[in-house]
């Protein structure tokens, strides 16, 4: 197992026939030690290869609108000690419900929460679980319905990093969530039911970041190769550092560098107009723009290595044309085949 953990519990979220939501309580802790632990070391290897997560903090209620402090409030006092695991997922719960009852769509579900440890630091994992039903053969060749949560398509999730929380007051990453599939709309709620308001903007610092890799190496005296495996040192760095759930530093990436002959890239990036925070997470598919060019559009959609790019592939911005050299052989057989039927 990579995780430790110390506590968690399932509370769950109920509608009945006139659709009124109720919060039904667990009175103690899950008790299923390998259970809970195989779970939860599921979730937390899903949770942390999740692309394209949001990252926030607890909002000051006026400073940061209309702010719901109470989950921040009770998040405190279980940590100093005064409420027990048990009393601060109770209230929990009931915030959740609270929340989901000023929307028509909500229909429920199981709210887990969870504290444990990775690495050196302590989190709390909290989770609306949906319920799916399944069929299994039984022992005599009988079939039996019977229903288990989807821990595979998590949508509604969020993981607060509690020793960034305590150790530095500062910070505007410490909460992460998954945004939902039509964006972070879908999660307003369950972001609201917390208190979290979004903070560092991920995919504009990654942006960021690679606007300064650029140029920094067309401002240095580098190769052309030298310009690529500088893009590609810069790319394993923070998809290393997105693997394994840790932010990209700026200060470590310019270090990296350093060793490889190219000298200061950290003046370069915080001298520059690029905005960047010393640390923040990583977004790997605008990371991907590094070694990769992609584009969409009226009906044609285009994507190759940087690498070749002024080799296989020639760009003239002036008439606006791309020529390709080599064409990959599973399309020219679908070109050659359409040619020989007349288009």
């Amino acid at each position: 197992m990579s995780i430790n953990v110390e506590q968690a519990i399932i509370h769950a979220i109920i509608q009945d026939s006139d659709g009124q939501l109720s919060c039904r309580l667990r009175p103690q802790p899950l008790l299923n030690g390998e259970a809970v632990e195989a779970m939860l070391d599921e979730l937390h290897q899903t949770y942390t290869t999740k692309p394209g997560k949001g990252f926030g903090y607890f909002g000051i209620s006026g400073e940061d609108g209309e702010a719901n402090p109470k989950f921040m409030q009770a998040l405190t006092e279980y940590r100093d000690g005064e409420l027990g695991f048990v009393e601060f997922s109770g209230l929990a719960g009931k915030l959740l419900q609270e929340e989901l009852s000023k929307y028509d769509f909500s229909q429920g579900g199981y709210l887990l929460l969870a504290c444990y440890t990775h690495m050196t630091s302590d989190y709390l994992y909290v989770s609306l679980l949906n319920a799916k039903s399944s069929m299994t053969v039984l022992d005599d060749m009988e079939l039996s319905q019977n229903t288990h949560l989807d821990l595979k398509d998590v949508q509604l999730a969020a993981r607060i990093d509690l020793t960034e929380w305590q150790a530095d007051e500062g910070s505007r990453k410490y909460i992460s969530f998954i945004r939902g599939r039509a964006g972070r709309k879908v999660a307003d709620f369950f972001l609201d039911f917390m208190g979290c308001v979004e903070g560092v903007n991920t995919k504009a610092q990654n942006k960021q970041l690679m606007n300064a890799v650029e140029d920094f190496v067309s401002s240095s005296e580098l190769t052309k190769d030298e310009r690529q495996q500088c893009r590609e040192k810069v790319f394993n760095y923070c998809t290393e550092r997105c693997d394994v759930g840790a932010d990209i530093e700026i200060k470590d990436l310019a270090d990296e560098l350093a060793d490889s002959g190219m000298e200061s890239f950290y003046d370069f990036a915080k001298g520059g107009e690029y905005e960047l925070e010393d640390e923040f997470p990583g977004d790997k598919p605008t990371l991907r723009q590094l070694k990769k060019f992609s584009g969409t559009g009226g009906g044609v959609t285009l994507s190759f290595d940087g690498a070749h790019l002024g080799e296989r592939v020639m760009y003239d911005p002036i008439s606006d044309t791309i020529l390709i050299k080599g064409v990959p052989a599973n399309l020219k057989d679908q070109l050659d085949r359409r040619l020989k039927g007349g288009q």
